[in-house]
């Protein structure tokens, strides 16, 4: 399968909020139990908690498609008024498209779509090692831990890491 980047668009938020829920149920049930797991794909990754996402300003929202499926995801955006930070909110691939580049792909795309950045940071949960390793291999380091990942009450530890860009 060849996987194609585009801007994600509404027609793709029911793949995109099945894909979030596939890979967290991969990835994390095994860390917080399935169904914790299903109460955050239900609040943070339902369709209507996703579409806001299409028209915030200085955001990127892509997905990796090869025409049938959407095989990956990512959302990024800035909200520091200088544009110099921007925030990986998400990068996912479908289980079953791990290892064929298409993480490396949606990376690339969200950080040439902010060329003034200088700073991408992501907050990641430290038991989630696969991706540690792929932010780590990608010039991310650790810069600091948080007690709320992804939300202020979330109540989900996780290593905040950063990676100098270009800008």
């Amino acid at each position: 399968m060849t996987f194609f980047v585009r801007t994600a668009g509404r027609n793709d938020l029911e793949a995109i909020s099945i894909l979030l829920g596939e890979t967290w149920h991969d990835t994390y049930d095994g860390i917080y139990g399935p169904r914790k797991v299903a109460e955050i794909t239900a609040s943070w990754h339902s369709v209507a908690a996703l579409e806001s996402r299409l028209t915030r300003p200085e955001s990127e929202f892509i997905v990796a498609d090869d025409g049938e499926t959407i095989g990956g995801m990512a959302f990024a955006a800035s909200s520091d008024p200088e544009k110099k930070l921007v925030m990986l909110h998400q990068l996912y691939v479908r289980p079953e498209c791990q290892g064929q580049g298409i993480g490396s792909d949606l990376l690339q795309e969200i950080v040439d779509a902010f060329p003034n950045a200088s700073t991408m940071r992501i907050e990641v949960e430290t038991a989630n090692e696969k991706a540690l390793r792929f932010y780590e291999r990608h010039g991310f380091a650790e810069i600091g831990r948080t007690d709320n990942c992804g939300r202020d009450d979330s109540g989900i530890p996780a290593a905040v890491y950063e990676k100098p860009l270009p800008g």
